[in-house]
């Protein structure tokens, strides 16, 4: 990794002269792991709307009937920063809850805390546009392309594979899905992943609704929209983290829109 040019202290070189009991000798600069740092940021693909996400700024909200902190909300976090605290680690995350509740931001806060204080190479993908890239990518005659956008996928130390839901998933979709875990699965790499998966079972079992009026999620019954086998290693690759609340966006974000004039 290259230093930075306008460091002072090492002044491009990335040793940095140090002296112990009179004896003088070089070290590596911190300017280079601060460059390793940025580095893995922008490579990382998290979307502008989430650089921000952190522990620090996730908000755990009180429940509209007790008054108190959100019990969901408390334990998600706290998972997810012992994971994070702890990485290495055998297993992943999970996070599965309605629309709105904080997944995809304490997802981000994890991989951004690997990025920053391990120099950890994380990589975020919406599964949505995981699909729609190797979808561009197809090329009738050679794999190839397809190739070309899966391997970053394949190969990431720590891949957080957002907004995991389709209903009724076709079998493209269930073989795509199939070939990234498998892969992975096989490979002992931790995977991260949020999902809603608020699908039917087509019972006429009265859903059970989280505070925001939104079903919440039958984790067994949706994983089993993607197959018995995949179900299975998911649940071996991934601690499932569950959280309920209000949407975020409609309950806090939209009433604190404000035009200067009002």
């Amino acid at each position: 990794m290259a230093a930075k040019k306008e460091c002072p202290q090492c002044e491009g070189t990335g040793w940095k002269p140090v002296e112990n009991e009179g004896v003088r000798r070089v070290v590596r600069c911190e300017c280079v792991a601060s460059s390793l740092t940025e580095q893995l940021l922008a490579q990382s693909r998290i979307p502008c709307r989430y650089e921000h996400c952190a522990f620090e700024n996730f908000d755990i909200r009180k429940d509209r009937a007790s008054g108190q902190a959100n019990r969901f909300l408390e334990a998600a976090k706290l998972y997810a920063q012992r994971f994070a605290e702890e990485y290495p680690t055998d297993f992943g995350l999970l996070f599965i809850g309605p629309t709105g509740v904080g997944k995809t931001h304490l997802a981000v806060a994890v991989i951004r805390e690997l990025m920053l204080r391990k120099n950890v190479r994380c990589l975020f993908y919406d599964f949505r546009d995981l699909l729609k890239e190797i979808q561009d990518s197809y090329n009738p005659i050679s794999q190839s392309s397809e190739l070309r956008v899966l391997q970053p996928v394949l190969d990431a130390e720590v891949l957080l594979l957002d907004e995991l839901a389709a209903l009724n998933p076709s079998d493209w979709v269930k073989d795509t899905l199939g070939y990234v875990v498998n892969s992975r699965y096989n490979a002992k790499k931790v995977t991260l992943i949020t999902t809603t998966l608020r699908f039917g079972d087509g019972s006429a079992r009265p859903a059970v609704r989280s505070p925001s009026g939104e079903p919440v999620p039958d984790t067994e019954k949706a994983l089993n929209q993607y197959g018995v086998t995949l179900r299975s290693r998911l649940y071996e690759m991934c601690k499932i983290v569950e959280m309920q609340s209000d949407d975020y966006r409609m309950a806090i974000k939209q009433a604190g829109w404000r035009f200067y004039t009002e």
